[in-house]
Order: C-alpha cells, then structure tokens, then sequence
C-alpha cells in the first residue's frame, strides 16, 4: 500500500467512529475503502471490526467517565445481542450481503419518519420504563439487532438507538452510551468468528483503530456536551444519507450524469 494510503485509511476510520458514537453506519465509510484497497467483501467485513471494537472500548470508557452508561442495563441487553451476533457473523463469512443491504435501507428509511414525526420519544425517554427488567419482547429485538450486527456493521447502531429509545426508554444520549457497549460486547465475539475464518487482515485493521477510537473519544464528549437535540439532527442526517446509499440512490443519480 502506497504511504499516502495510511493517513487516509486513519481518517476514514476517525470519521467512521466519530458517526458511529453519535449515531451509526459509520462503517458504510470504511468498508468500501477496505474493499478499494483490494480486500475480498469478506475480509473487509471482518478487519473492519478491529477499529469497530477499539472504538466502541474507547467510546463505553469515556461515556463512564461522564457518568452517562447503564453498565448494568447494557450488560443485559448486550447478552441476546452477544447470541445473534455469532449467528450472524457465521452466516457474513459466505453469503452475499446486497438483499440485506437493500432491506435494511427500506427500514431505515421508515425509521427517518419515526424519528422525524415523534421528537419528543427520542429526547425525552420513558425513565420510569427503565425500571424494569427487559422482557422476552426486548431481549428477542436485540437478539435480531445482534444478528444484522454480526452480519454486517454497517448500520446496526441506528437500529440499537431505535430499540433502546423506543422499546427500551433512554433518551438518546443515554442509548448512545448503552449502545457502544453492546457493540464493544457482541464485536468482540463476533471478531472471533472472522478470526477463526482467516478473514481479518490484522495491520489494516490496527491502521483503521487508531482513527476508530479518536473518532469515538471525540463524539463521546460531544455528545453528552451538545445533548440529545444535536444527536438527534445529526442522526437524522445519518439515516438518511445511509438509507440512500444502501438503496443504491447515489448510483442511481450518478449514472444520470
């Protein structure tokens, strides 16, 4: 790889925790550039977690530090995730991701309206829901949300944002800091998968962390700085670009020009 490629590799991977952090479908910035550098699908997707898991480290650490993460709360969440992150992790090491993708941008796109046309659910929460204990009903949605997680990253933090606000009752600066850590959680579990499977390309993957885990520091801070009215807009921004991009609109437009 030519040395200019390394600083660009670093940025790419700083952007893609910084997003990831506030929101989600970071990822969708650093899989097309791993798979440009001439890695197999495959490979991206699973050297892509590296940066992925010290990011979310980076980002859980300092969202503690704030005193703004449910340990507790997280921890039981993360535990169905943990399950269908590895299901879905060995599905990702052969099949082909393009009908998924579509689908999960159709939703995505259903999910702007919600977060569009009910913007006090998302700033406020539900605080007296979050006394109790995740029912069978929570537990299965974060099971599902594991799978797609160990599928594919791209986009799995938007969809836990939607299930811990929603279902779950955080306000969204308290769901970002549950978030990371049951990505932290089910990345790591799903890593192994790829690891066992020789699809992580170690080096490249160390390169992307370096940027992954400044950029998650960074959104950390700002967003417990900035409050959920700012995550919310720039979640808006995210969803929408990246329900765009999964539903090849960009292409699309391109090829009229």
């Amino acid at each position: 790889m030519e040395w200019y490629l390394y600083p660009a590799v670093i940025a790419a991977g700083f952007g893609a925790g910084f997003i990831n952090t506030l929101a989600g479908s970071g990822s969708l910035i650093t899989l097309p550039l791993l798979i440009f550098l001439g890695l197999p699908p495959t490979v991206a997707n699973g050297t892509n977690r590296v940066g992925v898991l010290f990011q979310n480290a980076v980002s859980a650490a300092s969202f503690r530090r704030q005193k703004m993460l449910d340990v507790r709360g997280g921890l039981m969440l993360a535990a169905p995730a943990i399950i269908g992150s590895l299901i879905g992790a060995q599905i990702a090491v052969n099949l082909d991701e393009q009908l998924m993708r579509q689908t999960i941008g159709a939703l995505m796109v259903a999910m702007l309206v919600v977060i569009i046309i009910r913007p006090k659910r998302w700033l406020k929460g539900r605080p007296e829901a979050l006394q109790e204990r995740p029912g069978w009903g929570q537990l299965l949605i974060f099971f599902g949300i594991g799978i797609y997680g160990g599928f594919i990253q791209a986009g799995v933090g938007i969809f836990l944002l939607a299930g811990l606000v929603l279902s779950v009752g955080y306000d969204l600066v308290r769901a970002n800091a549950v978030k990371v850590l049951i990505i932290l959680c089910f990345t790591l579990f799903a890593l192994g998968v790829f690891v066992i499977n020789g699809q992580v390309w170690w080096g490249m993957g160390f390169l992307l962390a370096v940027g992954n885990a400044l950029g998650g520091w960074v959104a950390a801070r700002m967003a417990v700085e900035r409050g959920a009215v700012f995550v919310r807009w720039l979640l808006i921004a995210v969803v929408a670009v990246s329900s765009a991009q999964l539903l090849g609109v960009f292409k699309l437009i391109a090829g009229l020009f």
